[in-house]
């Protein structure tokens, strides 16, 4: 048995363009689509390489889930205004893929995302 933990079937990495750094102690949930409500399935916190790598199980069936980060609460922290007290992503995850990685870049008025490996 290893004390290393495993790798989460869904990963996030934040990252702050605007200092060009990793965006250490953002809050994460990560929710699935039940019909018409979400249901929490994870929630974690982006550690000093601004990553979230033991969000949820190794594994999760095909349906939407989202990710919601509290970006005003890790701007509120650094003393910077934001326009964006939460940002969520959501996303179509298809069984038999092995790993979904969901990149934040983000600023305090901008954001984008991508499918990432």
């Amino acid at each position: 048995m290893t004390d290393s933990p495993t790798r989460s079937f869904i990963t996030t990495h934040v990252l702050d363009s605007a200092v060009g750094a990793p965006a250490a102690g953002v809050a994460v949930v990560l929710d699935a689509r039940e019909g018409d409500r979400w249901r929490e399935i994870a929630t974690g916190t982006t550690n000093e390489n601004g990553r979230a790598e033991a969000l949820g199980p190794e594994h999760l069936p095909g349906g939407t889930y989202r990710l919601s980060f509290a970006v005003g609460e890790y701007y509120e922290a650094r003393g910077t205004r934001t326009f964006y007290p939460e940002v969520v992503i959501a996303f179509r995850v298809e069984a038999e893929q092995a790993h979904y990685h969901v990149p934040l870049l983000l600023s305090p008025f901008a954001y984008s995302t991508y499918r990432g490996s």
